[in-house]
């Protein structure tokens, strides 16, 4: 595993840079800020991740540890790649994700370029509770609120259900649910079931 690089800038683009370390140069992706404030012959560190692929092997940069730990829990989501978690990154500082998961607020991540509606609820409800962020003076009651969805989660993964049937659906649920429901885990977890009950007759029928 390639966790850093410390180096020499020999190749600057849009999203990528090339960092000659020890004669060997690195193709490392970086988010579009990162790659607007580096120039050829800069002295650079980054904090690395290594995708692995059966056909590539993909090195991703951050100059600070936060980030690189939000793109590794955003590429845990279902439906979010390295690029996807590159454009979340390059569009939104961590403490603005931290606020956005911690408001339960899939906003943000919607306005991100290749995030559906969809996977943004799924980004708010399976990074809630685990970024080690703190959000920038989000309120004790937005935090709150904003792990009723993991709860409900949680809940159903203990009734049987997988945790991705379980996260889809909630997502599903809470983006027309009211806000009383949305805050309550009794409420959406009603609802949830509501949902799930006859798909689950269903396939066990079939």
């Amino acid at each position: 595993m390639i966790s850093s690089l410390h180096g020499t800038a020999a190749h600057v683009a849009d999203d990528s840079l090339v960092i000659v370390v020890g004669g060997v140069g690195f193709s490392v992706a970086v988010t579009a800020q990162l790659a607007r404030t580096v120039h050829v012959g800069d002295d650079i560190h980054l904090h690395t991740n290594l995708i692995v692929r059966e056909d590539a092997l993909s090195l991703y940069g951050f100059e600070a540890r936060e980030e690189l730990t939000v793109f590794i829990q955003l590429i845990s989501v279902t439906g979010v790649g390295p690029k996807s978690a590159l454009g979340v990154l390059s569009s939104l500082t961590v403490p603005q994700i931290a606020q956005a998961v911690a408001d339960d607020d899939d906003a943000p991540f919607r306005r991100v370029s290749g995030i559906g509606p969809k996977t943004a609820k799924l980004i708010v409800v399976q990074l809630a509770g685990k970024l080690q962020v703190a959000p920038s003076a989000a309120p004790a009651t937005a935090s709150a609120h904003g792990q009723v969805p993991l709860q409900v989660t949680q809940a159903l993964v203990g009734l049987g259900w997988t945790e991705r049937t379980a996260a889809e659906a909630v997502a599903s649920v809470a983006e027309s649910a009211s806000e009383a429901d949305r805050a309550s885990v009794q409420s959406l977890l009603r609802l949830t079931l509501a949902l799930l009950g006859p798909a689950r007759k269903e396939s066990v029928s079939g």
